[in-house]
Formats: C-alpha cells, sequence, structure tokens
C-alpha cells in the first residue's frame, strides 16, 4: 500500500502511530485513519472463498470477534474526531485507483 500512496503522490502520511485500533496508515494533522484490512481475516463476504477447510468453526467465531472488535475501534475513532477509511485487500487489488481516491477525498475533506 506505501508503493501506491506513492506512485499516486499520496503523502503526510504516517505508519505505526500509537493510535487505537493501530491503523495502517494515519494522517495525524489531517485525522485520517486507513485500515487495509484482509478479505479472510476480517471476514469480508466478497465471494472469494476464503472459507476454511479445518476448524471452520473455531475460524468462524474468531472471524465474528474481529469483525464486531473492528466495528467497535472504528466508531471509537470516529467519535473522537477521526475519518476512518477501510480498504479490503480484493478491492485493492482491483481497483486501486478507486481506493486511492477514497483517501484522496477524505483528506481533501479533513482540510476544509
Amino acid at each position: 500500500m506505501a508503493l501506491l500512496l506513492r506512485a499516486f503522490h499520496v503523502t503526510g502520511w504516517r505508519r505505526h502511530m500509537k493510535l487505537l485500533g493501530n491503523p495502517d496508515f494515519v494522517w495525524r494533522e489531517e485525522r485520517v485513519a486507513l485500515f487495509v484490512d484482509g478479505c479472510f481475516w476480517h471476514g469480508h463476504n466478497c465471494g472469494r472463498n476464503l472459507a476454511p477447510k479445518t476448524n471452520a468453526e473455531l475460524w468462524e467465531k474468531k472471524i465474528i470477534t474481529t469483525r464486531e472488535r473492528d466495528a467497535t475501534l472504528r466508531q471509537s475513532l470516529s467519535r473522537r474526531g477521526w475519518a476512518v477509511i477501510t480498504v479490503w485487500e480484493c478491492e485493492l487489488k482491483k481497483f486501486p485507483d478507486t481506493c486511492i481516491n477514497r483517501i484522496r477525498t477524505a483528506i481533501r475533506r479533513r482540510l476544509r
């Protein structure tokens, strides 16, 4: 993702910033947090047939818990004045331009 941000000249981001939920990229001054979520680990229903073949029940519970935690963290960040963007790995592969435009739009809105 960092390479893509650089290629599209999206600047000002930081990684590994200590912030609730550990976003992948943060624009601190604009208060924009970006999460790049893996489809399997975060339970994206994108039709990629990512159902586990072993320990299916265990993985299903884990993914449900992850989704609930994600929603709680994002709501908490929003309440604290952060714009939160989630980009799914499948979207990033198929539509990188669209993902970058979503990020740029969020940054621009926060600069106003």
